[in-house]
């Protein structure tokens, strides 16, 4: 796909929601169901049943996927397909690229050894790693406009207000 396909696809929506900023907002979803047997949530991702469980460093087997790394995981994918994205519209030739992200967590926290260990990572490294022979202030603008517009990158960075709420079923 080159930038005019790119801008001929899209074009149509960005109308629509100039038009109407309302059908702009959309509600995504996940669900999960959590295990009879195991400490496992089996995940529904719209293509497979993903199961998550404890990751080995706090006793799990790992055989079941690990959320942080899930995160992570959802963190590349999304970076990955917003540096095409704007590399594509921006034109600028990407012969091959690869995308990572590494996370630092220290599982006292989570296992509540030392009440003072942080839950959750304590730094998120994402790295782009592209073949290209774009000038370099192309690639700067290529991952300032990466990080503005991916979605997980922005949630992570921001951390929105999150409701969380129990019941019984």
């Amino acid at each position: 796909m080159d930038a005019n396909e790119l801008r001929a696809m899209q074009a149509p929506i960005k109308d629509r929601y100039k038009q109407d900023a309302k059908a702009a907002f959309i509600t995504l979803k996940a669900k999960g169901t959590l295990d009879d047997t195991s400490i496992a949530c089996k995940v529904e991702t719209g293509r497979a049943l993903a199961v998550a469980g404890l990751h080995p460093a706090t006793g799990g087997s790992g055989m079941e996927l690990c959320s942080g790394d899930m995160l992570l995981e959802a963190l590349v994918a999304c970076a990955g397909v917003t540096v095409k994205a704007v590399a594509t519209a921006l034109e600028i030739p990407l012969k091959s690229g690869k995308v990572s992200a590494e996370g630092d967590l220290d599982f006292r926290g989570t296992l509540g050894v030392d009440k003072t260990a942080p839950v959750g990572f304590a730094q998120i490294r994402l790295r782009f790693d592209l073949d290209t022979d774009a000038p370099q202030e192309k690639l700067d603008q290529l991952l300032k406009l990466t990080e503005r517009y991916c979605v997980v990158y922005q949630t992570i960075k921001a951390g929105p207000p999150v409701d969380v709420k129990m019941a019984r079923a």
